[in-house]
C-alpha cells in the first residue's frame, strides 16, 4: 500500500517500508474476549464483496489485516490474536496510542505483530490458527481473499467499496455482525458520531467553514493532491460540521472512486478555500509553500490558514478511521484545525 492510500496519496511512498517481522505479546485467547455478551444465532453468513462467509460460531481468535479491523476488535470486546505492526505513524510499541490505551482499559495483552512490508502475512497469520481474518477496511484483491480463506473464515471490506474507502461506521457494523456484537457497534457509532457533533456544537464558528485537505509540497512530483469524498479526511471534516471546497467536488465529479485529485500550481489561485490542511514530511515544508511563487498563492496559504500536519500518528489518526482512533484525533488534531478555521 502506498502513501496515496494514508497520508495523502502523494509521491507514491510506501507506508510499509521498513516492517520488520515480529512479535509482542499475544497468541492466546483473551480473557477479556470470553466475558462479552453476542447476540443473534451462529452460525451466521456475512455477505461482503467477494461474496459470503459463513461463521459458525462467535469468533474468539481474531486475526486482522491491513488498518481499522484490530481498533474495531478491540473496540467491541474482541482482543485480536494477531495484527500488523504499524509501520506508518507508529508508537514505540508498533501500535498506536489509541489501540493501547483501549487494551490496557480491558485488561488485554499486546496482539502477535506481523509485518505486511510484503504484502498480507498469511503464514504469520496461519502461525495463530485464527478463527476469522477480518479485512473490512482493506484493498484485499480477490486473489488475496482466496487465500486467506483457506487458512480462516475471512471478511472483505463491504459491497460496492473502493479499496481503503470504507467509512469507519461500515466497517464496525460489519464486523460487529461478525463478531455477534451488533448492538455495540451501533452504541459504539452512536457514542463517537456523539462526540463528534459536541465538537461541532462547541465550536459553531467552523459551521460551514470550507476546505481542501489534501498534500501540498513543492518538492513532490505532484505538488498539489486534493482528497475526495471516497477519503475518510473530508468525511470527517464534514461530520465537523464543515463542507468540501466546492472546486474539488467539482474536480472529482467524473471521478466518483478515485481518493484524490492532482491540481496544476499554474491554477493554484483557484484553489479556493476557507482552510487547507497538508500532510508534510517535516515543519520546513510550511514555509518551502508559503515562499513558492505558485504553491503561495493558495487562497488558504494567502490567508494563514494553512494547517501542517507532520505528525504521523496524527495523520493515521483521521486517514485510517476507527472509532478508537476519532477521539483520540478530536483530542490531538483538531484543535490545529479548528484554530485555523477560526482565523480572522
Amino acid at each position: 500500500m502506498i502513501l496515496l492510500v494514508v497520508v495523502a496519496m502523494v509521491a507514491l511512498v510506501a507506508l510499509l517500508a521498513g516492517c520488520s517481522t515480529g512479535s509482542v505479546g499475544g497468541g492466546e485467547d483473551q480473557a477479556a474476549t470470553g466475558d462479552i455478551e453476542r447476540q443473534g444465532e451462529f452460525p451466521r453468513t456475512i455477505t461482503h464483496a467477494y461474496g459470503e462467509t459463513e461463521i459458525t460460531e462467535a469468533p474468539t481468535r481474531v486475526a486482522t489485516i491491513s488498518w481499522v479491523n484490530a481498533d474495531v476488535s478491540l473496540a467491541l470486546g474482541v482482543v485480536p490474536v494477531g495484527m500488523p505492526r504499524n509501520s506508518f505513524g507508529a508508537n514505540a510499541n508498533g501500535s498506536t496510542d489509541w489501540f493501547d490505551a483501549e487494551l490496557e482499559s480491558v485488561g488485554g495483552t499486546m496482539p502477535e505483530l506481523y509485518s505486511e512490508t510484503d504484502g498480507i502475512n498469511t503464514e504469520a497469520i496461519a502461525a495463530l490458527e485464527p478463527d476469522v481474518i477480518l479485512g473490512a477496511y482493506s484493498g484485499m484483491t480477490a486473489e488475496e481473499y482466496e487465500t486467506l480463506s483457506k487458512i480462516a473464515p475471512t471478511i472483505a471490506m463491504p459491497e460496492g467499496d473502493v479499496a481503503f474507502g470504507t467509512a469507519w461506521q461500515d466497517s464496525t457494523r460489519l464486523i460487529g455482525e461478525t463478531l455477534g456484537r451488533s448492538d455495540a457497534a451501533e452504541e459504539l457509532i452512536a457514542d463517537v458520531e456523539s462526540q463528534i457533533q459536541q465538537v461541532g456544537t462547541d465550536n459553531p464558528d467552523i459551521e460551514g467553514t470550507s476546505f481542501v485537505y489534501g498534500t501540498v509540497d513543492p518538492a513532490a512530483a505532484e505538488k498539489i493532491y486534493a482528497f475526495t469524498d471516497v477519503d475518510n479526511r473530508p468525511r470527517f471534516l464534514t461530520q465537523l460540521g464543515m463542507v468540501q471546497a466546492p472546486v474539488v467536488a467539482e474536480a472529482s465529479s467524473g471521478a466518483p472512486s478515485e481518493f484524490a485529485v492532482s491540481w496544476s500550481p499554474e491554477r493554484s489561485d483557484e484553489l479556493e478555500s476557507d482552510i487547507l490542511v497538508t500532510y508534510a514530511t517535516s515543519p520546513e515544508v510550511r514555509e518551502a509553500i508559503e515562499s513558492d511563487p505558485l504553491l503561495g498563492r493558495i487562497p488558504a496559504v494567502e490567508a494563514g490558514r494553512m494547517v501542517v500536519q507532520t505528525d504521523e500518528q496524527q495523520v493515521l489518526s483521521i486517514s485510517a478511521s476507527s472509532p478508537l482512533s476519532l477521539p483520540w484525533a478530536l483530542d490531538n488534531v483538531v484543535p490545529e484545525i479548528i484554530d485555523a478555521a477560526q482565523q480572522p
